[in-house]
């Protein structure tokens, strides 16, 4: 008997977008079909070949990533207090709760908290709405959670932060690769052919991390430290790297800065010492300094097992450093790169969502900056707020005395995310208005006054910014659901409110007076924020006044900076000169530290966190994908059998992890692939956030996620 199919419309041609998870932003194409009777619509994914990130290959992420634009789990109506209830009505509640709130509090009573997987344009729109409709200074974003040891160790060292100042494909050429913390085979897929390309033609793979994890086993030379001890070990292989001649002495007089007082530090690093504070063996230190220091072309590159600690600035210098003493910065097919995490991440800390930044890269702080901004704005530069608080330490403030009392909240689920995350649930607790924009309802979501359903990435336009620097286009593919309006409109809607009249502010002159005003000031259309944008970013280090839509189309992508129509764009930033005043790179010495929480006999474990294969961030979309919940549908703890032994833990068994901040229960995965004194938990779930230790970077402000003391017990 044949089979009965729906019948369905012509299929329009494919739409070729990006992924929405990962920074490496992979091609893809989205063909939707749709019954010729019924509201059904069918999704196809296929790669694209034209974008080198991915080339024609994608993961499992992506491959499934259409499930949540057709399946039945997103939000499509406003909620208040839970209840379902029409858009002016949840935004007239909103408006009138941030006035009383800032009648009160002042105008940093109201804060914002981004994402970076929000698009360039979303971006831009929140930090320029936050400093010039609400006037706070209280804004940032999740993204200090994930790159922003690496960006301020660049910045330190090359004047500029950008994830790979040169193009991925470049690492097929090369000679050596070492990754210090990244497992790349289970966030970004993808990447592993660029690598798996070098080793091809000959080249070796070092992997620094605590696990054997997928990437680790691809190596030829695996160096597996005590979680916390990155630092001395970049400083043992500097070490070796001078000692035994490998010391790139012309590049260094030439292009550099600060290298004897480097070179003066790194003497009391010898191989043994190393190897008694990380637990690597001096043999495979020897090894991975001479396969770096023979190889012609090499590159060394960060992931967040180096940069989540509070040395992770510290950390990635010291990795830095190795990389100038070894000349390769500014080299054709070689670099220091940090592997950027979260699918804007690069763009997202450029363009003022984050505390310190306006659009550019600019600092907040600078007069030329806020001049050239303010022009950009219509507003004078001194009713441009300053500095405000790092992302943990406005969660933290959230609801005290002298803290915010409302958070609009775009694209972040804190709940599931931030460190301490039992304390900041009662942080988010205790405030007097929490909305929330998101497209399904998060942990966070659920806690909000209000939460507003959003467009998703193939139902909306805008702007990507790849770990390469490069400018992607996200083109819309279908339209969302009835009911769903864009964080662009939601930001628009909410800036007309409250951008007239100007009383609305007591002693804050407004940048507009009507609300057609307003409503020009913050466009809806992607095209339109880009545009302003450009001229807002135009000057800065992140300067994106040469890139249109047409040209990234046409160029499948533009690296920043580009400053003109004319501009070819710049792939590799460096080859002349760094970013620096005189356009040289600056060595700075660094010391190993402890971590903030060392084991003791109460807290004998380490816990290290991290991800996996089937799941993205927080995972409120990817836990929402059966197909993906089919490969790991529970959060899990990873320890080794002799610890398991010792303990009386059996695979499969449920057991507690405990910290000084909280407990939180998972599977026994007993696996030898982790060290002894070592176990793990994803994050995608909530409870290994509850375990992290919250203690901050001094110079990045981002959070010790990758190393805290714990115990295990056995459950039942």
């Amino acid at each position: 008997m044949p089979l009965s199919l729906p019948v369905l419309a012509p299929v329009k041609a494919p739409t070729a977008t990006h992924c929405p998870y990962c920074a490496l932003q992979c091609g893809m194409n989205i063909a939707v079909e749709a019954p010729e009777h019924g509201p059904d619509e069918t999704v196809t994914i296929t790669p694209r070949q034209d974008i080198p990130a991915n080339a024609g290959g994608l993961c499992q992420k992506g491959w499934t990533a259409g499930e949540l634009l057709t399946g039945g789990q997103r939000l499509t109506t406003p909620l208040l207090h839970g209840e379902p209830v029409g858009w002016d009505e949840a935004l007239d509640f909103i408006t009138d709760r941030i006035r009383a709130v800032q009648a009160e509090h002042g105008p940093d009573g109201v804060a914002v908290f981004g994402g970076g997987g929000l698009t360039n344009e979303k971006a831009y729109l929140l930090g320029k709405f936050a400093r010039t409709v609400l006037r706070t200074s209280q804004i940032d974003y999740n993204g200090r959670f994930c790159m922003s040891s690496a960006a301020a160790a660049s910045n330190r060292a090359f004047g500029m932060d950008r994830g790979l100042p040169f193009p991925i494909t470049d690492l097929a050429g090369a000679d050596a690769v070492l990754l210090a913390g990244g497992n790349v085979a289970e966030t970004m897929p993808p990447f592993v052919r660029h690598l798996a390309a070098m080793r091809e033609n000959g080249g070796q793979l070092i992997v620094i991390d605590p696990r054997a994890t997928a990437t680790a086993r691809q190596a030829d030379l695996h160096l597996q430290p005590t979680p916390g001890t990155d630092l001395a070990l970049a400083l043992g292989l500097l070490h070796l790297v001078i000692t035994e001649g490998h010391v790139d002495e012309d590049y260094v007089a030439g292009r550099t800065n600060g290298f004897d007082a480097v070179r003066t530090s790194v003497a009391a690093w010898w191989p043994e010492r190393v190897e008694r504070i990380t637990g690597v063996p001096v043999s495979l230190m020897r090894r991975a300094a001479a396969a770096l220091g023979g190889a012609r072309r090499a590159a060394v590159l960060t992931g967040r097992g180096a940069e989540q600690h509070a040395k992770g600035t510290d950390t990635v210098t010291a990795f830095i450093n190795l990389a100038l003493a070894l000349g390769l910065p500014g080299r054709p097919g070689s670099g220091y790169g940090c592997v950027t995490g979260q699918g804007n991440g690069q763009g997202g800390r450029e363009h003022g969502q984050k505390a310190d930044q306006l659009p550019g890269y600019r600092k907040i702080d600078d007069p030329a900056a806020r001049e050239h901004v303010a022009g950009v704005w219509g507003i004078d530069p001194d009713d441009i707020p300053g500095p405000g608080r790092s992302a943990y330490e406005l969660l933290d403030a959230l609801g005290t005395p002298a803290g915010p009392h409302a958070l609009l909240l775009f694209g972040s689920n804190p709940v599931v995310s931030a460190p301490r995350a039992g304390h900041v649930t009662e942080r988010l607790g205790a405030l007097d208005l929490l909305v929330v924009s998101d497209l399904v309802l998060s942990e966070t979501a659920a806690m909000a006054d209000v939460v507003l359903p959003t467009t998703q990435w193939a139902e909306e336009g805008g702007t990507m910014t790849n770990l390469e620097g490069r400018v992607l286009l996200r083109r819309r593919a279908l339209a969302p659901p009835p009911g769903v309006r864009s964080d662009l409109e939601i930001i628009q809607a909410l800036a007309v409110r409250l951008g007239a009249p100007a009383e609305h502010l007591p002693g804050a002159r407004p940048a507009w007076t009507t609300p057609e005003e307003a409503a020009r000031a913050f466009p809806v259309e992607p095209r339109e924020a880009f545009d302003e944008l450009r001229r807002a970013s135009a000057g800065g280090i992140a300067d994106y006044a040469g890139i249109t839509y047409e040209r990234i189309a046409a160029e499948t992508g533009v690296f920043w900076p580009c400053p003109d129509p004319g501009h070819p764009g710049t792939p590799r930033p460096f080859l002349d000169r760094f970013a620096t005043p005189d356009g040289r790179a600056r060595f700075t010495p660094v010391e190993h530290r402890p971590p903030g929480e060392d084991v003791d006999e109460a807290y004998p474990l380490y816990l290290t966190t991290g991800r996996v294969l089937a799941h993205y961030q927080s995972g409120a979309q990817t836990r929402r994908i059966a197909a993906l919940n089919a490969v790991v549908a529970e959060t899990f703890v990873e320890l080794h059998p002799d610890l398991a032994e010792r303990l009386g833990v059996e695979h499969g068994r449920t057991v507690r992890v405990v910290s000084r901040r909280g407990e939180a229960e998972g599977v026994a995965r007993v696996n030898p692939a982790i060290r002894a004194d070592t176990v793990f938990m994803p994050f995608h779930w909530a409870g290994a956030n509850l375990l992290t230790n919250p203690e901050l970077d001094p110079v990045s402000r981002m959070p010790e996620f990758k190393v805290c003391a714990v115990r295990l017990e056995r459950v039942g």
